[in-house]
């Protein structure tokens, strides 16, 4: 079953709760299955240039069916797959970006946090994933 525009919305919901705890504004981007912009939140005072991280690193989750840290180990200097980072129209190998998946573990959507540092973003991220039905 698709993400639907509720799921997306409280997904968003919940990882802005979570951003709120820790006191750091976010932009949370949730994309569907096909890395499309399904849902987005720009919480007051979120830096304005992590809008398009927040997208980004939603579309690297979807394209990779993975979180968007995984990224880093194929890409890094001297890693297997160095400068992967530039393809599909950029991608963002740090924390924030977390894939949905449905009750039967397909790949459905996916979440993409940025305006705090990598590991709040991935903090808040997995926040809103968990409300994935």
């Amino acid at each position: 079953m698709p993400l639907s525009l509720n799921d997306a919305q409280t997904v968003i919901e919940q990882a802005r709760a979570h951003s709120d705890d820790l006191g750091v504004p976010m932009n949370i981007a949730v994309v569907d299955g096909g890395g499309h912009l399904l849902a987005f939140a720009r919480m007051d005072g979120a830096i304005l240039g992590s809008i398009d991280i927040a997208l980004t690193k939603a579309k690297t989750s979807i394209l990779f069916d993975s979180p968007s840290e995984n990224l880093w180990e194929y890409c890094k200097p001297g890693g297997p797959a160095p400068a992967t980072e530039y393809t599909n129209g950029g991608l963002i190998p740090y924390a924030g970006g977390i894939p949905l998946h449905d009750e039967t573990g397909t790949l459905i959507g996916a979440i993409g946090v940025s305006g705090g540092l990598p590991a709040q973003d991935g903090e808040v991220a997995r926040a809103g994933a968990a409300a994935t039905v």
